[in-house]
């Protein structure tokens, strides 16, 4: 992800000048997507230069009237396009998460079939973990190296099966939810959430 669908979603839900932009984001998408207030500017004024956003002046603003950056019908493109997208083997938190801000900006609703694409990949991966947990760490005494390399495992695990209960929940509402195939979920281990037993896909 480039820090422009960033500014171009933020863009989206208030046009904003380019100070007002960047505590806005710092407050909100920066939660999950850094960037610094020069960045901030750099980016804007490329993406003016690129024809997805324009500035005008802040109306009322007198001699010292701000500029006020809206995004034009190419910026609203670009972002619908990124949205659409098919990230990485595992696309990274934080991408997503900006990804499902920007989806309540444009609703395209193509989000929903990149869910299901994580989903899968994540029950994949969490499958993995647990072979991995089965095969290592099941002796009934370990060291205390051995518990640490575990704890560590064990990090991935519940990391993987919140992703996937947070993903149930946002289903529904990301191109009509995860379907057949979100349904068809072997029971869940002992202790496990709902949408973590395995693989499943």
């Amino acid at each position: 992800m480039s820090i422009q669908h960033a500014l171009l979603t933020s863009l989206l839900e208030k046009p904003s000048t380019g100070s007002g932009l960047a505590r806005r984001f710092d407050r909100s998408i920066g939660y999950f997507w850094r960037a610094t207030h020069q960045q901030i500017y750099r980016e804007l004024g490329r993406m003016v230069r690129a024809g997805w956003i324009m500035a005008e002046l802040e109306k009322g603003g007198g001699r010292r009237a701000r500029k006020v950056y809206h995004v034009l019908p190419d910026g609203r493109r670009e972002l619908e396009r990124w949205v659409a997208e098919t990230g990485g083997e595992a696309e990274a938190n934080q991408v997503f998460m900006v990804k499902v801000r920007a989806e309540a900006a444009v609703g395209t609703g193509a989000l929903g079939r990149e869910l299901r694409r994580q989903v899968r990949l994540r029950r994949e991966r969490l499958d993995l973990y647990r072979q991995i947990e089965r095969r290592d760490f099941s002796a009934s005494e370990m060291s205390r190296a051995q518990q640490l390399q575990h704890a560590v495992l064990r990090c991935g695990i519940l990391a993987e099966e919140t992703w996937l209960e947070w993903a149930e929940e946002v289903a529904p509402l990301l191109d009509g939810g995860l379907g057949e195939q979100g349904r068809g979920r072997p029971a869940p281990e002992a202790g496990a959430g709902h949408v973590s037993g395995g693989s499943g896909a």
